[in-house]
């Protein structure tokens, strides 16, 4: 046995959603010996009906055998430039073409002038949230992370690994986090000894809380951003997973003020979920000792070539491919891609809609979900009655929906910061992450798993509520 000494280790609390997946399969076995069949609204996978990459494969190798074209090769017996480059040591910044192709294609559909030298690699949007998290960790002062109250699981798994940071959490209502109370925690951070520098949020799709921000409160929160000197770590996976028409969608955080904002793009919900292409994007400049000023990319760099020298080419490039059309020019924007998922996903979000309005419609006073604008997520909450919950959505009652019902969800509790759960012991403990997004069957057999799934659901909370 090797005897750990270190005090700065944390032993981290498994997520709900990897206890959920753990315990699954026994779950699944008592479900089926009822004779039922297992309903999935609890994964937030991309569906294999928008991710099957053969298209894409034979669209790849063709558009790499145009770049051989374009080269010029005469001599048959020398490797093309992008075959090279693709398997070759590249620096952490990766191709150049890569970045410049997607700076001009993302910067069109939001606004804004993208510079491909302040574009840095990261591996999906996980890799940035941990790149800024390292970023500012290093020094060993303390920290304080701003973030809402519910949030996103992979963020509090890593903000947590650090002994000398603590999360300051913000409640939200239907537009987003309370801008009193965001303001209000920074200052009760930097009063508690704490650095505080970045408020990290998903405003599009609001992975767990199943809504968007409006306009207004995103302008209302990038005030208090400018006035008390933080930055917004804006995580941006769902971005053109949006259900809103183009006119009525509010702007992200990147095009209202790039240099008050980090900005983490990944390819895994536009493009495919493996390759794990991400880029993190920022204008903000940091004082740093001495005085001096520096710019916050240029720092990430740093920190991200001390965790990966070597970006992946291969995979860069082959995002490369999925930014140019048939005929390999250009695209001018990427919601023609987007719109091959969003058919998908549409269809599966006004299904769920439309069988919990017909399920359990009837009974506002008792439930409430939200109406995503964006993202894979709606959340639903038992409302309380003569200030009671009815039912308390934790481990046993998850556990009881499958083995009873067949119906596999996700509980809110863990969703919460531990601050948050000290305020309000019962924070998650009223709600269900339920997800539309994902499910093992395709075309007509989707939909119809999908109106199944949502109908066992309504059915079981009319049970568990009493109501029958």
């Amino acid at each position: 046995m090797v005897h750990l000494n270190a005090p700065h280790v944390r032993r981290q609390a498994v997520s709900v959603t990897r206890k959920m997946a753990a315990s699954l399969p026994g779950l699944r076995k008592l479900a089926q010996d009822r004779g039922l069949k297992i309903h999935h609204l609890g994964a937030g996978y991309p569906h294999p009906e928008v991710t099957d990459p053969r298209g894409f494969l034979a669209h790849q190798a063709a558009y790499f055998q145009h770049l051989e074209q374009v080269e010029g090769l005469n001599d048959p017996a020398a490797v093309p430039e992008h075959l090279r480059e693709s398997f070759s040591y590249t620096d952490t910044l990766g191709p150049l073409t890569t970045r410049a192709c997607f700076a001009r294609v993302y910067g069109a559909d939001w606004g804004v002038t993208v510079d491909p030298q302040r574009l840095v690699p990261t591996v999906g949007a996980s890799g940035g949230i941990s790149l800024m998290c390292s970023l500012f960790e290093r020094p060993g002062t303390p920290l304080a992370y701003i973030t809402d109250a519910p949030t996103y699981a992979g963020f509090l798994a890593r903000a947590g690994l650090a002994a000398h940071a603590r999360i300051f959490s913000v409640e939200m209502d239907e537009e987003g986090p309370l801008v009193d109370r965001l303001r209000a925690q920074i200052r009760a951070a930097r009063a508690a000894g704490y650095d505080v520098p970045f408020y990290y949020t998903i405003p599009d799709g609001h992975n767990p809380a199943g809504f968007s921000f409006s306009q207004a409160r995103r302008e209302a929160v990038l005030t208090v951003a400018r006035e008390e000197g933080v930055l917004i770590l804006e995580d941006a996976p769902y971005l053109y997973i949006n259900y809103a028409k183009a006119e009525d969608r509010a702007r992200p955080f990147i095009a209202m003020a790039p240099e008050q904002t980090v900005h983490l793009f990944t390819g895994s919900k536009i493009g495919f979920p493996g390759p794990r292409v991400g880029f993190l994007y920022s204008e903000a400049t940091l004082a740093i000792s001495g005085g001096e000023e520096a710019s916050l990319t240029e720092l990430a760099l740093i920190e991200s070539s001390a965790d990966i020298l070597f970006q992946n080419p291969g995979a860069l490039r082959g995002f490369e491919a999925l930014l140019h059309e048939m005929d390999f020019s250009e695209r001018r924007s990427l919601w023609p891609v987007a719109e091959g998922k969003l058919t998908v996903y549409r269809e599966n979000r006004q299904i769920m809609m439309d069988g919990l309005a017909q399920g359990l419609g009837d009974y506002p006073e008792l439930f409430h979900w939200t109406h995503p604008g964006a993202g894979f997520f709606t959340v639903f909450t038992f409302l309380k009655q003569n200030g009671k919950l009815p039912v308390r959505t934790d481990d046993a009652f998850v556990s009881r929906l499958v083995a009873e019902h067949g119906v596999v969800v996700i509980p809110m509790y863990d969703f919460y910061p531990r601050d948050a759960r000290e305020r309000d012991s019962n924070a998650g403990y009223d709600q269900l992450r339920l997800s539309f997004c994902f499910s093992e069957s395709v075309g007509d057999q989707r939909r119809r798993d999908l109106r199944e799934a949502v109908d066992a659901f309504c059915s079981a909370v009319r049970d568990e509520s009493g109501l029958r």
